[in-house]
């Protein structure tokens, strides 16, 4: 069986590797050349970790400490920007892409924060910040409302707030349990893309129309 610290490494690896994926698709329709793609690639990669080390105070932040998550950004970057000239990718592919994005850094951010003596809650809100952070400054960047903000979303936040809700939940009951970071994943992803393929949403708030009668 892994130790828990391998199983976040390889699992941060992969979670790069689909968000800078994910971040080239979401630019695929502004004509960005192979410079920029790579570029919004990198920061979906490592955007939301990046936020999270530091208001951690976690020195220096992960893709510093160790530059193998940049290379990896950017080579998967550049290797989707390639192939994406050649091939039309499906609109489902970049919702998969971005859905274990989610899933896998928010349950990183989670545990990292753990690790930092943080509280429970404090812990679910750092892991969102994580799994959402990313696509929030791509976003931005290429002049979009950020995903996570839009209509129809399809419980994108939410289903990162429940995963890792589990997950810290799991930690206080079997603190460094490896499959605790794989039970929450599992728990986003499996939200994330139920509610992308059944379209199920939160309410939304509609004030009542004054009644002119």
């Amino acid at each position: 069986m892994w130790s828990t610290d391998y199983l976040q490494y390889l699992l941060g690896h992969f979670a790069v590797t689909v968000s800078a994926i994910s971040g080239v698709l979401a630019a695929g329709r502004k004509q960005i050349d192979l410079f920029g793609v790579v570029v919004l690639g990198l920061v979906t990669a490592v955007g939301g970790g990046s936020v999270r080390d530091i208001i951690l105070g976690a020195h220096p932040v992960f893709w510093i400490a160790d530059s193998s998550y940049v290379l990896n950004a950017v080579i998967t970057a550049a290797l989707t920007f390639y192939i994406a000239r050649h091939w039309m990718v499906p609109r489902a592919v970049l919702d998969i892409a971005d859905a274990f994005g989610l899933a896998l850094f928010t349950m990183l951010g989670a545990a990292k924060a753990l690790s930092f003596h943080t509280g429970m809650t404090d812990a679910v809100v750092l892991g969102v910040i994580t799994g959402a952070g990313g696509g929030i400054v791509r976003d931005v960047l290429v002049g979009e409302i950020p995903f996570v903000f839009r209509q129809q979303i399809y419980l994108y936040a939410t289903a990162a707030v429940i995963g890792a809700t589990a997950f810290v939940l799991l930690e206080a009951v079997l603190p460094g349990g490896s499959t605790n970071l794989l039970i929450g994943a599992a728990l986003t992803l499996a939200l994330r893309l139920a509610a992308i393929r059944w379209k199920l949403t939160l309410p939304t708030f509609q004030p009542p129309t004054d009644d002119p009668s």
